[in-house]
């Protein structure tokens, strides 16, 4: 894969070696990558504010098309939130109550990313690793990949805003059956019960998700991001507003669209600009 430097990645630089996140880009297509390979990509309160910074610029970039979520290595998408800091950042209300928006902030921002997410899964994927991979609109993931939220055995509870990906994909039935029992469970018993999309074999966890990145990216853009809200709107019980019905009719004002179906009628590989 060609990878450009992205302006992103000086925003998400740490005083470690190396990055807590790193941002990769392959021209539309971005890859922003959870970097303790050593940890199996725990997650730790600097990370997430990173992720949060960075989730925030990408967001704001008309020129991407779909964004690739991944752990560093193939061992493990994420684990969840380091043990190891909660002596120092969360072991009593008081710290939990400032670690907690920091880590709300941003799995909320990752959630209103108006372009596509797609969930590279290699490996271990528990707890806050899920938290992460389930707001993502597909998630791919390896024939041995593990998955739960295994967060009684600590005693701690998944906060709202924590299991609201999980919720959405896998219902409050299956969510409430994975928390309650902790278990962590394969990847075939993950596609079953909706928490990924795909599984394929492990050495083509990679292939898959860039070749589904690749079919958004060459999608009209503006339509992909239209999907996201509208199927985020579904989700809310109150009847649709005037302003909402009609802009599903704004794509035929875009040049995407003039586009698209005049390549259609000539049978010509539509190429998009985003207009």
């Amino acid at each position: 894969m060609t990878t450009q430097t992205s302006p992103v990645k000086t925003a998400v630089e740490t005083s470690r070696s190396a990055p807590l996140v790193l941002v990769e880009r392959n021209a539309d297509i971005v890859t922003v990558i959870l970097n303790r390979p050593e940890k199996l990509n725990a997650t730790t309160m600097p990370m997430w504010q990173l992720l949060d910074d960075t989730f925030r610029e990408l967001d704001a970039d008309d020129s991407i098309r779909c964004i690739i979520i991944r752990g560093a290595g193939t061992r493990a998408f994420g684990p969840g939130n380091d043990i190891s800091e909660f002596e120092s950042h969360r072991s009593n209300v008081e710290q939990a109550r400032l670690y907690g928006p920091v880590m709300h902030g941003a799995l909320r921002t990752i959630a209103r990313c108006r372009h596509p997410l797609v969930a590279m899964i290699h490996g271990i994927c528990v707890g806050g690793g899920l938290g992460i991979a389930s707001l993502c609109d597909i998630r791919i993931c390896g024939e041995s990949s593990r998955f739960g939220v295994p967060v009684n055995k600590l005693g701690l509870a998944m906060s709202h805003d924590e299991m609201t990906g999980l919720m959405r994909i896998a219902g409050p039935d299956i969510t409430l059956e994975i928390l309650l029992e902790g278990r962590v469970f394969g990847a075939a018993e993950a596609l079953q019960k909706r928490i990924v999309s795909r599984v394929v074999a492990d050495a083509e966890v990679e292939q898959h998700a860039l070749e589904s990145a690749r079919r958004i990216a060459d999608g009209a853009p503006l339509v992909a991001r239209w999907h996201k809200k509208f199927v985020q709107r579904s989700t809310d019980a109150r009847p649709l507003t005037a302003e909402e019905y009609d802009e599903a009719f704004d794509c035929f004002g875009t040049e995407d669209f003039q586009i698209g179906y005049q390549a259609f009628l000539v049978k010509r590989t539509p190429v998009f600009g985003g207009k």
